[in-house]
């Protein structure tokens, strides 16, 4: 059997997420595991080279984690033909021009969403990709999500009956960063920067939309900016002008209706940050991050309006849970697994920058709708 050494360029992975997910969870894991096992008994095994802009920063990173290889000379690590997989999780402004330089250097690509800050990038990345003939992906985390993918099972079984709606809701405060330090990076904040909550998380929305729901037809969005003050990483004073809230209307294929809100200044009183809720003609479920919960018709209380009386339905206790016995890997894991196993067993990838240019493409058409106070129709992406 054959050990096959994959050069993995991982760019911009000093953020909580690259750092924890991409590197720690997935990477790491991969290489502490002995590897990636092929279904013809060879084994992948990865060989990073982490890349970022700090020297201290990426540094310590490497050292803390055993990272034998580090550099801030991106330009050089891609001319590097020993290393044949451009990884980008920096920021989303400067993604597109990064999958370009990677792609023409015959790189293959996987990268975080959004693979693109407009439509018209991420359908030029996508076309330059095939065009060159390198494998691609694009991270869609969310669909392997335990509590989605036992909401997918239950969608797959019929479970539904007909789907009449979902409700996705998702948010929790975060902070200005003066007095309390803030949750996120203050770039999700500034326009120039690429910020927004409506490019950061619709690319999200349209793939579990999409993978697990019915297709995108059309959109309707409005857009707010809360909080026009923040604090940065410095403790300095900057102006946050991109959006921070969202609420949205979507219509699917087959005719449910989603209600997606996303928030990053509401204050969570559910069962998680983000919550699943689909209801349709025979039952209804409720998916968080790892749980879901069931409703069927027959389980479905009966309540009266009433404002006269307290209510006396004790409603949460009318769901059971469901796929308890279930077991799911870490969902960016799993991912990163399905995308390098695609690369040695040629298998189709389906998660590529078509699929990534889809999410720019509902983003996009969000903030359209937002500006134009109207419905937006979703076409086609070209292939």
């Amino acid at each position: 059997m054959t050990e096959h050494r994959l050069g993995i360029i991982m760019n911009g992975v000093t953020g909580r997420m690259g750092t924890n997910q991409h590197l720690i969870r997935s990477i790491l894991e991969f290489m502490k595991d002995g590897g990636i096992k092929l279904d013809n008994g060879d084994t992948v095994m990865p060989d990073p080279i982490l890349v970022g802009r700090s020297a201290e920063k990426i540094e310590a990173l490497a050292k803390k984690h055993g990272v034998g290889r580090w550099t801030t000379d991106l330009d050089g690590a891609i001319a590097n033909r020993g290393d044949t997989l451009f990884f980008d999780s920096a920021s989303t402004n400067l993604r597109a021009e990064l999958l370009r330089k990677a792609i023409d250097a015959g790189k293959d690509i996987y990268c975080e969403k959004p693979s693109a800050s407009t439509l018209h990038d991420a359908i030029e990345v996508y076309q330059r990709a095939e065009k060159a003939g390198v494998r691609h992906g694009v991270v869609q985390d969310k669909i392997f999500l335990p509590g989605l993918q036992k909401m997918k099972t239950l969608m797959d079984e019929g479970f539904f009956g007909r789907l009449l709606s979902v409700k996705i809701d998702f948010g929790y405060w975060v902070f200005e960063g003066d007095w309390r330090q803030s949750q996120r990076p203050s770039w999700n904040y500034r326009k120039e920067d690429g910020g927004g909550i409506i490019l950061d998380m619709m690319p999200h929305w349209r793939y579990v939309l999409d993978n697990t729901f019915g297709g995108v037809k059309s959109i309707s969005c409005l857009g707010r900016v809360n909080i026009d003050k923040r604090w940065d990483e410095n403790a300095k004073p900057y102006d946050s002008d991109a959006d921070d809230a969202s609420y949205a209307l979507v219509e699917l294929e087959g005719g449910a209706v989603a209600q997606i809100f996303a928030s990053w200044c509401t204050r969570v009183r559910k069962d998680d940050l983000v919550t699943f809720h689909a209801d349709g003609t025979q039952g209804a479920a409720v998916a968080g991050l790892t749980k879901c919960y069931t409703q069927d018709r027959a389980a479905t209380p009966s309540p009266i309006w009433n404002p006269d009386e307290p209510q006396t339905i004790p409603f949460f206790d009318t769901w059971q849970e469901y796929g308890s016995e279930m077991k799911f890997d870490n969902g960016f894991k799993t991912e990163w697994e399905m995308f390098i196993r695609s690369l040695y067993e040629d298998e189709p990838f389906h998660w590529n920058l078509r699929e990534g240019a889809k999410g720019v493409q509902l983003a996009e058409a969000a903030m359209q709708s937002w500006q134009e106070r109207r419905w937006i129709d979703i076409d086609e992406v070209p292939a």
